[in-house]
């Protein structure tokens, strides 16, 4: 079992964030010990990972909150989680066609100024 301190430090999440997450519920099997200090297992480890990355690729939290809660109703949930997780990655493959569609704009623009200065550099007189 690991204490919070263990686990910012492992994954350089803050324990604010930690204690956030827990209490809108995104972590669900938080234990305490006798003192009511965190303890934390793989299981919560693998909880924080996940919800990492759904917060990285831009799910809010409400949306967390709905998944946490169907996968605590079991098995028979599975299919809606399912088509929750298949929406959210249409989501972030939208987003990467996006940045990949303005970043060929700035490389363009890049090359584009490549061009120019050669132009410049040919163009002055030298002594």
């Amino acid at each position: 079992m690991l204490t919070i301190k263990d686990v910012t430090e492992m994954t350089g999440i803050s324990a604010p964030t930690l204690r956030y997450y827990e209490k809108e519920g995104l972590l669900p099997y938080v234990k305490r010990n006798e003192n009511g200090k965190r303890l934390y297992d793989e299981e919560d480890l693998s909880w924080i990972s996940f919800v990492t990355a759904l917060r990285a690729t831009g799910m809010p939290i409400a949306q967390i909150q709905k998944y946490v809660y169907l996968f605590k109703e079991g098995d028979s949930t599975i299919a809606e989680r399912k088509m929750m997780m298949l929406h959210h990655k249409k989501d972030i493959e939208k987003s990467i066609k996006e940045l990949y569609f303005n970043l060929d704009k700035i490389n363009y623009k890049l090359a584009l100024y490549d061009v120019l200065e050669s132009q410049i550099e040919r163009t002055t007189i030298k002594i």
